[in-house]
C-alpha cells in the first residue's frame, strides 16, 4: 500500500534538503519522482525548490486551481512514477490533500510532502491541518532554538528585528523575516 507522509517542522529544519536528497536517491535507482512547489513561494524562481545548503531542483507549481490528482495521473500515463514530492506543503488546500490520499490510495504512488506545521501566530496552516489528520505517517524534523532547545514556532519580525504579532498568515521569507523558536522563548516574545 501506497503511504502519505507528512515532514513537518518550523522553518530551517532542512524540509527542502530533505525532500530533495530522497528525491536524489530514487532517481539514482531509476526511479522516476514528480516534485510540487507553491506558485506563491517564488524566492528562488518560480518552479524550484532549493535549500539554504545549495541543493536545488526544478519543480511542478501548485496553486488554489491547481488539481494534483489530475496531473499526476496524466504524468504517470507517460512515464511511471515511483514516488511524488511535494515542497512548501502548508500551501496545500483541503481538496489537494484530499487529492493526494487518492494518488496514494488509486494511483499506488507513496506522496512525501514537506511543510510547517503552524504560522507566526501559532493557527495550523490549512494544508499542514489536513495532512496532520490524513497522513498514513507524521515525521517531525528538528531544528533548535538559539537556547538549544527544540524549535517548534516561527516569529515574524521586521526588517528591524522587532515582533510582528499581526497580519496576513501568509507572508514569503526566510532568515530576514522569520526567526525559529523554542515555545517557551516564542511565548516570551509574542505575550
Amino acid at each position: 500500500m501506497a503511504k502519505l507522509y507528512f515532514y513537518y517542522s518550523s522553518m530551517n529544519a532542512g524540509k527542502s534538503t530533505t525532500l530533495l536528497q530522497s528525491s536524489f536517491n530514487y532517481r539514482e535507482r531509476g526511479m522516476q519522482t514528480m516534485l510540487f512547489t507553491a506558485a506563491i513561494d517564488d524566492r528562488y524562481g518560480a518552479g524550484r525548490i532549493a535549500s539554504r545548503i545549495g541543493l536545488e531542483s526544478e519543480a511542478n507549481i501548485f496553486d488554489a486551481d491547481t488539481n494534483l490528482f489530475d496531473d499526476i495521473k496524466m504524468e504517470h500515463e507517460t512515464r511511471k512514477l515511483n514516488c511524488i514530492m511535494v515542497d512548501e506543503a502548508q500551501f496545500l488546500s483541503r481538496d489537494q490533500v484530499f487529492q493526494l490520499t487518492a494518488v496514494c490510495d488509486r494511483l499506488k504512488i507513496p506522496v512525501l510532502a514537506y511543510g510547517l506545521r503552524t504560522d507566526f501566530q501559532a493557527e495550523l496552516f490549512e494544508g499542514s491541518k489536513y495532512l496532520l489528520g490524513l497522513a498514513d505517517e507524521l515525521k517531525e524534523l528538528k531544528t533548535i532554538c538559539d537556547c538549544g532547545s527544540k524549535a517548534i514556532m516561527n516569529l515574524r519580525v521586521d526588517d528591524k528585528g522587532d515582533v510582528i504579532r499581526q497580519g496576513a498568515q501568509t507572508e514569503i521569507g526566510g532568515n530576514d523575516r522569520y526567526i525559529v523558536l523554542c515555545r517557551k522563548h516564542f511565548m516570551e516574545k509574542v505575550f
